[in-house]
């Protein structure tokens, strides 16, 4: 009878743990792989003696199923299962295109 209780409220928190998903904004550093992206994204700390902004980045790799990015463009991608070793994060919208020369 426990095990049977113990189902319900582990489908509920699997429920909300996808129902709400990380989402990011950065910008698109390289699209050389097939169907994925390296995203740069870009936060401001403070630091915490001097009080100095300080820009810390974290590069991430996102699937892009239609090979639709390009260097430069800001997207926004989410959080989802992973995909293979590194990707973990799928692409969700093209925010702003890159200007072409």
């Amino acid at each position: 009878m426990a095990e049977a209780g113990n189902t319900p409220v582990q489908g509920a928190g699997a429920q909300a743990k996808n129902s709400n998903p990380r989402t990011v904004s950065g910008t698109v550093v390289s699209n050389r792989m097939d169907k994925s992206i390296t995203v740069l994204i870009e936060r401001r700390e403070r630091h915490p003696v001097y009080g100095k902004y300080v820009r810390k980045s974290k590069k991430l790799h996102a699937h892009d199923a239609e090979n639709a990015c390009n260097i430069g463009d800001t997207v926004t991608v989410v959080e989802c299962r992973p995909i293979s070793k590194t990707k973990t994060w799928m692409l969700k919208s093209i925010d702003e295109r890159a200007q072409e020369v």
